[in-house]
């Protein structure tokens, strides 16, 4: 592999880079692999807070809170705080807020821990009851979900109940021989049920999990920028966001990989993915070239 895959940093990527106030960080393949923290995260984390150069983790799995996933980056030595997390559940929270200004009571497919998200949110959670009719329907990756709950989303659904699905996801990767039924699968079932599909998926490539974390902080779209290892997911959410794409080469993408998506879009004036804006081969390098952009 190639040291440095833009070998010359042009004015104008110098200034997209200079312009960077705050990175969207893809977790599992960005700052670790599976369970273990790369050994270059905590410097380069150190030297973005140091630049004043903000940043926020994403992930499209709701199925922790951001109380759950910060104490999980706490055991890898990651010390962040709440401003730090951005999650598919705070998405929903975000556009519900938004768009369901007078929503209160949701019925929602998902984990305790999840729905505590919510609660703290100041949304109540509606039980399985025909009469305790919600304001917003919102299905997740639900591990705890049970046939009844199911059923009764369905008919929620079928009623027209505003329906916000959090992610696209339709199985969750795991090293165990066993299929995570995800968001997106217990969604086909739904649809399949009562040929209803979500009004909104959230999640990534959805540009609003980027748009959420510029609402909260100020930013403009060029000021923020999406950090990942897949094309297909994070740098296609930047694209969607009109925001800058990094790809790094630390997870699943492999260089060979890029470069035919770049030449895709390069012959074909309707590519399926859009190539990054920039391509390192991890977040050291990154890290590298925002603080040389701004020397």
């Amino acid at each position: 592999m190639e040291e440095n895959y833009n070998k010359v940093i042009s004015p104008e990527l110098k200034e997209k880079l200079r312009r960077v106030r705050r990175l969207a960080l893809d977790m599992d393949g960005t700052i670790y692999l599976g369970s273990n923290l790369f050994p270059f995260t905590l410097d380069f984390l150190s030297s973005m807070d140091k630049a004043g150069i903000g940043y926020s983790f994403l992930t499209n799995n709701p199925t922790k809170s951001v109380a759950d996933y910060l104490a999980k980056l706490a055991k890898m030595g990651i010390h962040a705080e709440e401003d730090n997390m951005y999650t598919t559940s705070l998405a929903a929270i975000d556009y519900i807020k938004t768009h369901y200004p007078d929503a209160k009571r949701l019925f929602m497919l998902g984990t305790p821990s999840m729905v505590s998200q919510f609660e703290k949110a100041g949304f109540e959670a509606c039980s399985d009851d025909p009469s305790d009719v919600p304001d917003v329907l919102v299905v997740a990756f639900d591990t705890t979900l049970v046939y009844e709950r199911l059923c009764r989303a369905a008919w929620w659904a079928s009623q027209g109940v505003p329906y916000i699905a959090t992610n696209p996801d339709k199985v969750c990767p795991t090293d165990q021989q066993v299929v995570l039924v995800d968001c997106g699968s217990i969604c086909k079932c739904i649809e399949h049920a009562t040929s209803r599909k979500p009004d909104i998926v959230l999640g990534k490539p959805d540009p609003n999990m980027l748009k959420g974390i510029m609402m909260r902080h100020g930013l403009e779209p060029d000021e923020i920028a999406m950090v990942g290892d897949r094309i297909y997911t994070d740098t296609a959410t930047a694209h969607n966001a009109g925001s800058f794409g990094v790809l790094v080469l630390s997870g699943e993408t492999t260089i060979e990989t890029a470069l035919a998506v770049a030449e895709d879009a390069r012959v074909n004036p309707a590519p399926e993915f859009f190539p990054p804006d920039l391509i390192v081969r991890d977040i050291k390098e990154l890290g590298e070239l925002l603080l040389a952009a701004r020397e």
